[in-house]
């Protein structure tokens, strides 16, 4: 079976504390949801567009249960956390089996 991801790229982040509130809610949530991070904000060496943005990588040991995490009503409640000063660009992709 292949596994599922949650693929996060942050362009713009104008308060990174109301960010962190935000992890509080998500991190568990995730776990809860089967979910492992493999990174979170770390370095990035940016090739082709050059743009070094936080990235944001979760897997799930499937697509199906990256998508329930999603829609899980403790991710839901992080969501609403997640500041108006965030933009963000979220996919949940399938691995390959």
């Amino acid at each position: 079976m292949a596994k599922g991801y949650w693929v996060s790229v942050y362009p713009a982040i104008s308060d990174p504390e109301e960010l962190t509130a935000y992890g509080k809610l998500a991190g568990p949530a995730v776990r809860a949801g089967g979910g492992r991070t493999l990174s979170r904000g770390g370095r990035v060496v940016a090739h082709e567009a050059g743009i070094t943005q936080r990235v944001v990588l979760v897997e799930f040991d499937s697509f199906e249960q990256a998508v329930a995490a999603y829609e899980s009503e403790a991710y839901q409640e992080a969501l609403v956390a997640l500041p108006d000063g965030v933009e963000r660009d979220f996919r949940i992709v399938e691995g390959i089996d």
